[in-house]
């Protein structure tokens, strides 16, 4: 079995498992969303490929697309709410955005305020740097310059497992990508899809992946105490994940 096919299969077991545990109690946020037609989704277009802008200046990438795909099914229209990733849960927090889709990690220290959706997908953390540099891990980072997304579970990481490196940090991944691509920042701790996206901009680069820091799986984010809104979005995403859209969509910008 293929790592793809065993990790879509634990997605799908654990949707399943959640969703199945979630009440159908009332929540005034489902109502008023469909009473609304209308549902406000925070999302990073600054974070390639899960959220950017195209050559037309509209927004796409998978957390794009997946975010379309629920109000779809919801049945309301879509109001794009952009966000960076310091502001995700705050947009949340203050009311400005009914729920989160731009690569948020489920981490312990989220969970405690906020609300996560059963996974919709992963995202590994890796640090990656120039070829003929030695990092195996993170003890290797001591007193070098590592760039990452200020926010961003990236950051959590490094900055808790390379206590001696120089963390200098961007406010969005494409300010990160832009100071990667300049020379800027050699070395950089974020996901491998910021590093393809380096890569495609400047494909002379000598850039490599080092070392994966972690892998966190994605979840929707919403305020607590909505549960209403979290059986549904939970069900939405078991249902596609198992009927194989939520994957596609992933592959589509991700490759895999």
């Amino acid at each position: 079995m293929t790592q793809r096919s065993t990790l879509v299969r634990g997605l799908i077991a654990a949707a399943a498992l959640l969703a199945f545990g979630a009440g159908a109690a009332h929540a005034d946020l489902l109502k008023d969303i469909r009473d609304a037609k209308k549902i406000r989704i925070a999302l990073d277009t600054g974070s390639p490929p899960y959220g950017f802008v195209d050559s037309a200046m509209k927004p796409v990438g998978s957390d794009v697309e997946t975010a379309h795909l629920l109000a779809q099914d919801l049945g309301v229209a879509i109001e794009i709410v952009q966000t960076t990733s310091p502001n995700r849960i705050p947009f949340l927090q203050t009311g400005k955005a009914d729920i989160v889709v731009a690569s948020l990690s489920v981490t312990p220290e989220r969970e405690k305020v906020i609300d996560f959706s059963v996974p919709y997908a992963q995202i590994l953390a890796v640090v990656a740097g120039p070829k003929g540099v030695q990092i195996n891990g993170f003890d290797d980072l001591k007193g070098k310059r590592v760039a990452t997304t200020r926010g961003s579970n990236n950051d959590k990481v490094v900055t808790t497992g390379a206590k001696d490196a120089q963390v200098v940090r961007y406010d969005d991944d494409a300010t990160l990508v832009t100071a990667a691509v300049s020379g800027q920042a050699d070395i950089i701790a974020t996901s491998p899809a910021i590093v393809s996206t380096v890569l495609a901009k400047s494909p002379q680069k000598d850039l490599v992946t080092k070392f994966t820091m972690s892998t966190v799986p994605l979840g929707i984010g919403m305020r607590k105490d909505e549960p209403a809104l979290k059986a549904w979005v939970n069900d939405w995403i078991t249902k596609n994940l198992a009927n194989g859209k939520l994957q596609a969509i992933y592959k589509k910008y991700h490759g895999g």
